[in-house]
């Protein structure tokens, strides 16, 4: 489950660029109920992009947004309660890995699902019923 992360220069901490992503893999584990799944936890991971500060705009002004996107298939996190449990959760981690300056207001997260078939890795679309039997089977 792709998380991109894209932060103007310098409102990620040296040591908050590289703790974002695990931190936010672990929060999207966790509020999905799949601590320890096997199947699961390998398939949460991303990227930070780093951009230039001038590069970064909201309200047509420049503003040193940090955008957290979640792509997940349409059955994960599927109640607003978890989806807002994530927000919720991205913010804060944006902030403990942000510069002290750094406002929440300033950070933005997206929750996208791709429809039934329109996930995949390794090459493999994987419907709901695929992911949920994969990851029931893990559990046990």
């Amino acid at each position: 489950m792709p998380i991109t992360v894209t932060a103007p220069h310098g409102v990620l901490t040296t040591t908050g660029r590289q703790r974002v992503l695990p931190l936010l893999s672990r929060a999207v584990i966790e509020i999905s109920g799949a601590t320890g799944n096997s199947f699961f936890t390998p398939i949460v991971g991303g990227h930070v992009t780093v951009v230039e500060p001038g590069d970064v705009y909201a309200g047509g002004a420049n503003r040193p947004l940090v955008v957290v996107k979640l792509e997940i298939p349409n059955i994960a996190l599927g109640s607003v309660e978890l989806r807002a449990a994530f927000i919720t959760a991205a913010t804060d981690i944006v902030q403990s890995c942000a510069v002290p300056e750094h406002e929440p207001a300033n950070t933005w997260v997206t929750i996208f699902n791709a429809p039934d078939g329109g996930w995949g890795i390794a090459g493999r679309a994987y419907t709901g019923d695929d992911l949920v039997a994969a990851i029931t089977a893990a559990a046990r």
